[in-house]
């Protein structure tokens, strides 16, 4: 393959994909379906080498070929990985796991397309990655789309064997476990018949073969001594009639502070589907109301986009660890800012820096909460959707919010008004800037680089008030420089 010094990641991660599509499956005889897998070494002068699954002989690792077959007596120290699925973590002795062979070669960052489900991997390679010092970073949302669909005979009976194993091996956590002393009994038909609507199944809430397809995706498990369904945990949260009678912290807890000591809460506790249209129809009463006059005929609409909070609820609904004891979903509402708040952390191979850069990859805390809403059409089924919140300034005006973690919850916080920014987690002296010089600023909220004349063709604003503007910026450290020359850029120093 040609040098070249200057490829993206997206760039490699496209090259993976590319290379992926290229794998030899073995034939098998137990119906196994084996995964499509690319693997690409980055090296720092620009050279490049990759390898694909059954490329050299059938079977063989995509990274077993890379770095045991094609590069074995090289120094990969300095280069980085980029693997369409998380390296493997058991293989047949005297084979040596992908994920032990990476860490061997002392490789210090990795980039993985997606998780492996299957239960002899499923996350365990990549925290073997992480244990091991090794930066691992996921592959951007819309590579990820590509890899499932390629592998997805692969992923469906991959998760089939996770479910399986669990089940034998009682590895399940307390929320996908089957709950003591309930059945189907305890679901509510409103919030089955809500989820049958929307997502446009065929069935009735009393149907056996509904009963099934909720046991499919791990709603329900069937108890063979009961000879019934019995309810998992997950299952309790998505359709019970109470869920806090058996999970306390199924609860979003919701206040709007007036001014004045003026203050309205409100308890969110139904079933998680029915969650969504209540918290929508609640934000459009407590907003305060503008008129739209881009219409023929003048209406109210709220002075905040609605879909974009119902959409930062939802993900923190759909995302939360719900084993935190006495954590609950929180959203804050006072005339400076929206707080939304989530118990858990980010979860590994997910950096704060992602997630407020808007583009945070796939991974999810809870697959099956997230399917269904998928299925709903609440959220993609993988990855955050968080679109709308990267367009708020482009599109209404307003400031880019912004994630914070502090033990045990992830915040996420709208600042209402350019002012309410001062108020953010920063680096550098961001309280000396006027309210016009604010505005402006926003546009490197976003987490992307602009060079000058990208600044005045955003913001409209003269040359030299830009050039006054960036250089004040980086003298405050609010800015910093990348590149030089012509290639010149400026990012937020965060």
């Amino acid at each position: 393959m040609a040098k070249k010094n200057t490829y993206t990641e997206k760039e490699l991660m496209q090259m993976a994909i590319d290379v992926m599509n290229k794998s030899i499956n073995e034939p098998r005889t137990d119906g196994k379906v084996p995964p499509k897998v690319g693997a690409v070494l980055a090296f720092p002068d620009g050279r490049i080498e990759t390898a694909f699954r059954g490329e050299l002989r059938e079977g063989d690792h995509a990274e077993f070929t890379l770095m045991e077959r094609k590069l074995v007596n090289e120094n990969l120290e300095e280069a980085e990985l980029y693997t369409t699925l998380e390296p493997c973590v058991e293989r047949n002795s005297p084979k040596v796991p992908c994920c032990r062979r990476t860490t061997n070669a002392r490789i210090k960052k990795v980039f993985v397309g997606i998780e492996d489900p299957d239960p002899t991997v499923d996350g365990k390679g990549i925290k073997h990655l992480e244990k091991h010092g090794v930066e691992v970073k996921m592959f951007d949302r819309e590579f990820q789309k590509i890899i499932e669909e390629e592998n997805k005979d692969f992923i469906k009976q991959a998760i089939e064997r996770k479910y399986k194993t669990e089940q034998e091996e009682d590895l399940r956590n307390s929320i996908e476990t089957p709950v003591d002393n309930y059945d189907s009994s305890k679901f509510s038909n409103f919030a089955l018949q809500k989820f049958i609507d929307e997502s446009d199944l065929n069935y009735k809430p009393t149907d056996e073969a509904f009963l099934e397809y909720l046991a499919d995706f791990g709603a329900l498990e069937w108890d063979q001594d009961k000879k019934l369904f019995v309810p998992t945990g997950y299952g309790v949260l998505l359709f019970g009639t109470n869920p806090r009678a058996k999970f306390k912290n199924a609860v979003l807890k919701a206040h709007v502070d007036y001014g004045g000591e003026k203050i309205e809460p409100k308890d969110f506790s139904d079933a998680l589907v029915l969650l969504p249209d209540q918290i929508e129809e609640w934000l459009k009463k407590v907003l305060p109301l503008s008129k739209d006059t881009n219409q023929f005929k003048r209406k109210d609409i709220p002075d905040f986009p609605i879909k974009v909070l119902r959409e930062a609820i939802v993900n923190a609904l759909v995302h939360r660890d719900y084993e935190i004891e006495g954590a609950k979903c929180e959203i804050k509402i006072d005339n400076d800012k929206i707080v939304v708040t989530s118990p858990g952390q980010p979860l590994p191979a997910i950096s704060l820096d992602e997630l407020n850069s808007f583009e945070a990859p796939s991974l999810s805390r809870n697959p099956i909460i997230t399917y269904a809403f998928s299925l709903m059409d609440y959220v993609e089924e993988k990855g955050f959707g968080m679109k709308t919140f990267k367009a708020l300034n482009s599109e209404h005006g307003l400031p880019i919010p912004k994630f914070t973690f502090k033990e045990p919850f992830l915040k996420l916080t709208f600042p209402r008004t350019v002012e309410a920014v001062k108020e953010l987690p920063t680096t550098g002296a961001i309280g000396e800037l006027d309210n016009q010089e604010l505005e402006h600023f926003e546009l490197f909220r976003s987490k992307k680089a602009y060079s000058k004349s990208e600044f005045v063709e955003q913001t409209g604003i003269a040359t030299r008030t830009a050039e006054r503007m960036l250089k004040r910026w980086v003298d405050l450290e609010l800015l910093r420089k990348e590149g030089g020359g012509k290639y010149l850029k400026y990012v937020i120093n965060e």
